[in-house]
């Protein structure tokens, strides 16, 4: 199945993917969490960048994974990207303003 940015669903040890990219940096991250160096591996994860104001919704990230990286000793939130929307961009930079000490990575 494609979607708009003709990307494939890819299903993966039962999540359902956005993407290849994205369900084979699952598998990379399962590996490394596995193998001890990150740990607590979450995917799909919800960051409120704006909050609500009466009766405008808040504005919300949700990160592809979000992950504790024990040899940086540091919590990591990573976007697998492949079509960087100008939305995506606007979101990216809030993020890195309303959360410094989480390392964004774009893979």
């Amino acid at each position: 199945m494609d979607n708009k940015y003709h990307n494939k669903i890819t299903i993966r040890d039962g999540h359902i993917f956005d993407s290849k990219k994205e369900a084979q940096r699952f598998t990379e991250l399962s590996i490394l969490e596995n193998a001890g160096i990150i740990e607590g591996l979450e995917l799909q994860k919800t960051f409120e960048l704006i909050p609500k104001n009466g009766s405008e919704r808040a504005v919300k990230y949700i990160a592809d994974f979000y992950y504790y990286d024990k040899e940086k000793k540091t919590y990591i939130c990573e976007d697998a990207k492949g079509m960087k929307t100008q939305a995506y961009i606007i979101k990216r930079k809030l993020f890195k303003y309303r959360y410094p000490d989480i390392l964004f990575r774009e893979v």
